[in-house]
């Protein structure tokens, strides 16, 4: 462990070995043979620069003291032993990793720059190096300024999913059926697990409605989180197609409705729900199964109610892990649905992901006679559907990504 560098300790980095690091040793000898001049003057610049970067980036200089912080202690034998305090931690180190490694970059190329600078005054070629340095530090800057953007604080958490059709009836269902698919398929490629949690199904294949857990392994980076993607896709989804149930070839629209929430730690404290507010009951298993399916009660509907919320879950094989499994899905849209609120109060700028399954409220359309793709909140279009609906649906993501980070960016340039 002591062989490993952190960003923490890279920023500490001399100029001498920054220098090395480079390939110029020729100016490490110019160093060496300058002495005490360059100690002297070396010393006052490091300080001076140090002093100008923690001026200009406040907030990073915090984020580096907490990341410091965050190490320590997750390197105590009291933390290490609990995996739920090491969760959080994982969690919050590598939301401030990102900020590190930026700072840290930015402080490099400071460095180098100023250092490139004394050293021109000796040897020509360093002129060239710093004119090349003093063009890439606006880039660095700029970076850091971008991290130091707040993050949706749950952008590293995994999520449940809802898809639920709409308007359209059985073609609906089929619609369904294929985001189902859709979603499966792109988490696989992202390296995610998912979890059917509850599905209804109907006989010609299609989903009335269905419920996911969709996970990362490990901590994930914020940006590589699963809510961090898949936060975009609620809303109402929008198909053009002619049905199978369509004997005379015309095209029908049909929709179907995505709902998406982050999802709640078992041990999260930041909702407590009274089981007084809990009203839960049994029932038996339906559909296809294992053993006990159709056989045991051990289906569970929990319902809040405060607040009408209802979970159902039955894909747990015992009474007790559907209950734990439909209360972390309950505390998970309680979690969202506050969120939700205090966004509405800050900004007034929320609203239900799905305000109706109505075919005329869309996020998206996918239109299968021209095998066309159109995002209407970025107006990204593409005639790739079949690749995205076997879950090549990055670039989509994409561009709801970078729209939000242009906002994010204007909401800080107003403030």
């Amino acid at each position: 462990m002591d062989a490993t560098v952190t960003p923490v300790q890279a920023v500490q980095t001399t100029h001498l070995d920054r220098m090395k690091q480079f390939g110029y040793e020729r100016t490490a000898r110019t160093h060496d043979e300058c002495g005490h001049k360059a100690d002297s003057h070396g010393a006052q610049r490091k300080g001076t620069q140090d002093h100008m970067a923690d001026e200009q980036f406040p907030a990073a200089l915090t984020a580096l003291e907490e990341y410091r912080n965050i190490e320590q202690q997750m390197a105590q034998p009291e933390a290490a032993s609990n995996p739920d305090t090491m969760r959080k931690l994982g969690r919050r180190h590598a939301q401030l990793s990102g900020i590190v490694t930026a700072y840290q970059q930015y402080r490099a190329l400071a460095d180098d720059l100023e250092a490139a600078r004394e050293m021109a005054a000796d040897d020509a070629d360093f002129a060239a190096e710093a004119k090349r340095l003093e063009d890439k530090l606006p880039a660095a800057q700029e970076r850091l300024r971008t991290a130091l953007i707040p993050r949706d604080p749950d952008d590293a958490r995994d999520v449940i999913m809802e898809i639920k059709a709409g308007t359209g009836g059985e073609e609906a269902a089929l619609f369904a059926g294929d985001l189902l698919r859709m979603y499966t398929r792109y988490a696989e490629k992202r390296g995610w697990s998912v979890t059917v949690q509850s599905e209804n199904a109907t006989e010609l294949g299609g989903v009335k409605d269905v419920q996911l857990a969709i996970r990362a392994k490990g901590t994930p980076a914020p940006e590589d989180g699963v809510w961090a993607s898949l936060k975009y896709e609620g809303g109402v989804h929008r198909v053009q197609r002619i049905p199978v149930t369509e004997s005379q070839g015309r095209i029908q629209t049909s929709a179907a409705g995505v709902l998406v929430f982050p999802e709640a730690d078992e041990d999260d404290d930041e909702i407590e729900i009274d089981p007084k507010d809990l009203k839960i009951d049994i029932f038996m298993s339906s559909g296809p199964g294992g053993q006990s399916v159709n056989t045991t009660y051990s289906a569970v509907r929990m319902t809040h109610i405060p607040t009408g919320i209802v979970v159902s879950m039955q894909d747990e094989k015992s009474q007790i892990q559907n209950r734990a499994a439909a209360l972390r899905v309950l505390k998970s849209r309680l979690l969202a649905m506050k969120h939700e609120q205090e966004a509405a109060e800050a900004a007034d700028m929320r609203h239900s992901q799905v305000r109706s399954l109505d075919r005329s409220e869309r996020i998206r359309t996918y239109n299968f006679p021209e095998n066309r793709i159109v995002d209407h909140r970025t107006n990204y279009k593409a005639y790739n559907l079949d690749a995205v609906l076997d879950g090549d649906l990055q670039a989509v993501i994409d561009s709801d990504v970078q729209a939000d980070e242009q906002q994010r960016l204007a909401q800080q340039s107003d403030q």
